[in-house]
């Protein structure tokens, strides 16, 4: 017999309105033509055009005309190409040049889904029972290009939650790169990214132990110059997307939560950042940093990836190497495990796997912990976020799939001081698509990414079938007596 749950009434749907400016280029041989035409233009003329387009769009951007600058600076070359001194041109020039290298972006016109939910930073001027709580979402807009965003909540003593409701403007973030890279790791995950190994070692030969973004891209850049094969020119741009995918962003201090995402950047994201695991990670000197294992896609290939940040508005993110560290799935533990660092995988796509680590960057030598076992997880099983810890062990939620490629929700618990071993697994589904769960992007479908224990119940945010997001509890301390009973 099922566990009983309860639904909660508060949904999260996908909102069209909330668009990003982002740069948009049709070639070069159209880029020299519109430059062209606007340097052709009188200031009355350009004028005319630029102020009811910056009056229009300044109550959909915040700060649009450092946008239009910003995408207007990305062409600069072109502008010179086609006689003009960029540093004399007037700024409403430049704005117009910047709109029409512009367009708009709906971040969640197609879906918004698989949550994970962590206790906000700022717990201050609370009621007693209140919490409130940050949630990130899984955003999908055109052309199946996936985001990572965030909503702020409110949870009151009976366990009820309340969405804050979004603000009027969302900003991507300021791309940064950090000053040093190590070779080793550097070039091991180039291999993990099949990046041709004669490559590799002809950059290797070329680069110090140590070495900044800056002189890779002058390196490859140069090497890119001097060849016209299609597939040398493609490893170098190979090559270029790695460097990209160790990076810092940072958002500005005057965005709210639900202001701030982060958009696919580098080409080995180019199709989208999936489903961000977020854990709250409590060091062994009692400081906290927040964690999210995501997978970062390129339309080929598959890299997960390692986010950081302690105050959500400066973030850093890296690859994860080692051959622990592929498919989906990744979900770190909230802790050191025996001076370990650990880590959930799902490295042949249909088991559960453990990993254990002295880098949280490298992960080696992983243990097959779960297999499927029941008629509803045959297809194949999968953690829903980071594991949570009570009295009585290591509580995983799972997803797994069964028959009609139905997804389920349910829930295994590990031994404390040895997560390797399962103590209990339930024997049916705890969230099940109900009716009206159902229909979606992706059809039949429940799942999460990250639940939160509060007033004695396990809160789980999960998707609706690849389009909304809902709310479930169930009593922590039947959920366990029933895990520890065998299931």
């Amino acid at each position: 017999m099922r566990l009983s749950i309860e639904r909660k009434s508060v949904k999260v749907y996908p909102d069209p309105r909330r668009v990003i400016a982002r740069y948009f280029f049709n070639g070069e041989e159209r880029a020299l033509f519109l430059i062209g035409k606007i340097l052709e233009m009188n200031q009355d003329q350009v004028f005319s055009i630029i102020s009811p387009l910056l009056q229009d769009f300044s109550k959909r951007h915040r700060n649009i005309t450092k946008k239009l600058l910003k995408h207007c600076e990305k062409v600069k070359p072109f502008i010179e190409k086609a006689g003009a001194d960029y540093s004399q041109m007037p700024d409403y020039t430049k704005y117009l040049i910047g709109a029409y290298f512009t367009h708009e972006y709906s971040i969640e016109s197609a879906a918004f889904f698989n949550p994970s939910i962590i206790l906000d930073p700022d717990q201050s001027h609370l009621e007693e029972g209140q919490q409130r709580l940050l949630i990130s979402f899984r955003a999908v807009g055109e052309g199946h290009i996936s985001s990572v965003v965030f909503r702020r909540a409110m949870i009151d003593k009976h366990n009820n939650i309340t969405i804050i409701p979004a603000g009027n403007y969302i900003d991507e973030a300021e791309k940064m790169h950090p000053t040093i890279y190590q070779k080793k790791l550097f070039l091991k995950k180039g291999e993990e990214a099949d990046i041709n190994a004669d490559f590799l070692k002809d950059v290797d030969s070329h680069l110090p132990e140590r070495f900044d973004y800056e002189s890779l891209k002058k390196l490859v850049l140069e090497a890119k110059n001097q060849t016209q094969d299609e597939r040398t020119i493609q490893q170098y741009n190979q090559i270029l997307a790695l460097s990209d995918s160790y990076r810092k962003i940072s958002f500005s201090r005057d965005t709210d939560i639900s202001d701030r995402v982060i958009f696919p950047i580098s080409d080995f994201e180019s199709k989208g950042i999936e489903d961000a695991r977020f854990v709250k990670f409590t060091k062994e000197n009692e400081q906290t940093v927040y964690y999210a294992t995501y997978t970062a896609y390129d339309g080929v290939h598959i890299m997960p990836k390692l986010l950081q940040t302690t105050d959500f508005y400066d973030f850093k993110t890296s690859p994860l190497n080692g051959e622990g560290a592929k498919n989906k799935n990744l979900a770190l533990f909230p802790r050191k495990i025996n001076g370990k660092f650990v880590m959930m995988s799902r490295i042949d796509g249909w088991n559960n796997y453990l990993m254990f680590s002295d880098n949280i960057n490298v992960w080696d030598d992983p243990i097959k912990i779960q297999s499927p076992l029941y008629p509803w997880e045959l297809v194949q099983i999968g953690n829903c976020g980071s594991p949570i810890e009570t009295e009585h062990g290591w509580l995983v939620m799972t997803h797994a799939v069964g028959p009609m490629r139905r997804y389920c929700i349910g829930a295994s618990l590990l031994d404390l001081e040895h997560p390797e071993k399962e103590i209990g697994r339930l024997k049916e589904p705890l969230i099940m698509p109900n009716p009206d769960e159902r229909e979606g992007y992706v059809p039949n479908v429940v799942y999460s990414c990250g639940s939160i224990v509060h007033n004695e119940e396990l809160i789980i945010p999960y998707g609706l079938s690849d389009h909304s997001s809902g709310f479930a509890s169930v009593n922590l301390e039947l959920l366990l007596k029933r895990l520890m009973n065998g299931g």
